[in-house]
């Protein structure tokens, strides 16, 4: 059967049946106006709902690294928080193949109300979980397992919600009406970075650190409950309740959607040209960005929250903006915009977010070389994990990077430190332990103009940190505003729960949910702070190649006239 005939038959168990197309499914059920608000907003509350309990985690990476891990090095600390951050992504591509066999077998709304409450059981859970001082390796090993869960969880969550409202939309509309899912996920973050501060104004610093982190995890037990109720008032979506009426809901989605005609290209498509690309831009927008400010910039965490909510609250608008223009101009133009300008902009976006969080660092960094030299001179991040011995030189290399401070390493059978031709004493105590290091280098070289203290930006610098967040948060909406009306409309509605889940699932879990411990390895490796970037640009240049070769241009289509045409040509 070839491409045409499948877009307008639907091969049911008994046979070939009658097709409906998917505007005729919904004009012979049409939601009215209260309706489609209805399940928006219900979509979209939940949404936000899950991905708060998905980023509350990365939020507190800070804290949860003492909490549930007993390492000396800070930077081992928080790459393990990001490993346990990542394990949760892991976990997506087999919530999709799950999720996505259930919702296009036994619907979508009833799917999505499953994952909601993993979700929230699991978060929660984070909350109740002893530190490592009370059960030891018990502690990581119980957050890897509800990391698991929730991974899976949200596996089947993005393609339920998104599908849903899809399913929901006039073709016309569906662009813009999707467009708050997206946004959404970002809301997710901002409500994650609300609840963070309103504790931190309720609960003194001191107790936040020693058990208050635990306050934003236990709320997950509230929104559950808000999510459930909303999500309860939904009905199924009208192109499923059509397909099952009529018998033509699919034997086994997960199959079928490696042997439907045309899907491996669209797979392929999805997975590298569209999730690849958004994913890497999003958290690098709003990930890698808090974790500089806070790390290697010295930005006071309160700063760096309250930067990033109103920089997140402010361009979630612009989400819904690019799904509204993409239902004019069609979806691929504001991802190939997106990607290229990506491409152009993101290491001098870094740059200027450097020298405007701590001028003092850059410029002393601009006009004090740093030359290290001794046997042995690189850095290994997991050494204390696996029981390895850091060599003295690659000890001090490792506390240079995270205090923000570029270094040249030069031949050379002594250890040395040198800042601005001039010989620094290295001091015994300095490896007896990580936090003596880090004040015996920082002490070292603050006569030399480097300044570690807390960062508070003056104003004008404020708002243009601000102002470059927004910025990498318009490009993120460029390659994401419009992306669940384009999976939604790349795929076949009897397979497409599963067909959109699993491409973006697994660029999303691993290109995406990998980049904060890829990036932060490649930076403990080389001692720059700004070479984590270069993952994120070269999945992006891959990326951009692909969606411009494989997303159809032009105006929206649904997939039967999307198929039609490809046949035609």
């Amino acid at each position: 059967m070839d491409d045409t005939r499948m877009a307008t038959t639907i091969e049911g168990s008994g046979g070939d049946a009658p097709a409906r197309s998917e505007a005729g499914a919904l004009a012979a059920r049409e939601p009215t106006t209260k309706e489609i608000r209805l399940v928006v907003g219900a979509s979209s509350a939940g949404t936000v709902f899950e991905w708060y309990d998905f980023f509350i985690y990365g939020t507190l990476a800070y804290i949860l690294k003492d909490a549930f891990y007993d390492v000396d090095d800070p930077t081992l600390g928080l790459l393990l928080v990001w490993s346990t951050f990542a394990v949760g992504f892991a976990f997506r591509p087999i919530g999709a193949i799950l999720f996505g066999f259930l919702g296009d077998k036994l619907g979508r709304k009833y799917t999505f109300l499953v994952t909601v409450t993993l979700m929230g059981i699991a978060t929660a859970g984070v909350g109740f979980i002893p530190t490592v001082d009370t059960i030891g390796v018990a502690a990581p090993i119980i957050v890897i397992l509800l990391r698991v869960i929730q991974g899976l969880a949200l596996g089947g969550e993005y393609g339920g919600a998104a599908i849903y409202v899809a399913e929901h939309a006039p073709p016309d509309k569906r662009g813009y009406y999707t467009s708050f899912i997206q946004a959404s996920v970002a809301g997710g973050f901002v409500l994650s970075i609300i609840v963070v501060l309103a504790c931190r104004f309720l609960i003194p610093e001191d107790d936040f650190v020693s058990w208050g982190w635990r306050v934003p995890f236990l709320l997950s037990i509230l929104l559950l409950a808000i999510s459930l109720w909303m999500r309860l008032m939904l009905s199924e979506s009208p192109v499923f309740q059509a397909m099952k009426e009529a018998g033509e809901t699919a034997g086994n989605p997960f199959i079928e959607s490696f042997t439907y005609p045309g899907n491996k290209k669209r797979i392929f498509v999805a997975l590298f040209g569209v999730t690849g690309v958004l994913t890497t831009i999003w958290y690098t927008a709003f990930f890698s960005g808090m974790s500089f400010l806070r790390g290697p910039m010295h930005v006071d965490d309160l700063t760096v929250e309250l930067i990033l909510l109103i920089s997140g609250a402010i361009a979630m608008a612009f989400y819904i903006f690019v799904g509204k223009w993409s239902d004019r101009v069609g979806r691929k133009k504001p991802i190939i915009i997106g990607a290229l300008a990506t491409l152009v902009l993101l290491f001098p976006a870094f740059w200027g977010l450097g020298n405007l969080a701590n001028p003092a660092l850059a410029e002393a960094a601009e006009r004090t070389p740093i030359a290290v030299s001794g046997p042995e001179c690189s850095t290994d991040p997991f050494a204390e994990l696996f029981d390895r011995e850091q060599s003295d030189c690659g000890k001090i290399l490792e506390t240079l990077t995270a205090s923000g401070v570029p270094y040249e390493l030069t031949p050379g059978d002594d250890l040395s430190l040198i800042v601005a031709g001039e010989p620094i004493a290295i001091q015994p105590a300095w490896f007896e332990s990580g936090a003596a290091r880090v004040a015996g280098i920082q002490n070292a070289l603050a006569p030399y103009g480097f300044d570690f203290s807390k960062q508070q930006p003056d104003l004008p610098n404020l708002i243009g940190i601000i102002a470059i967040l927004l910025g990498l948060g318009l490009l993120s909406a460029l390659t994401y505003g419009s992306v669940a009306a384009l999976l939604s409309e790349m795929f076949p509605p009897r397979i497409r729960y599963s067909s959109m889940s699993i491409p973006y699932h697994i660029g999303a879990g691993y290109l995406g949910g990998f980049l904060p411990l890829i990036a932060g390895v490649i930076v403990a490796s080389t001692g720059d702070i700004y070479s984590g970037l270069w993952y994120t640009w070269g999945v992006v240049a891959f990326g951009v190649l692909v969606a411009w070769w494989g997303l159809p241009g032009g105006p929206p289509r649904d997939f039967a006239d999307e198929v039609a045409a490809t046949h035609d040509r």
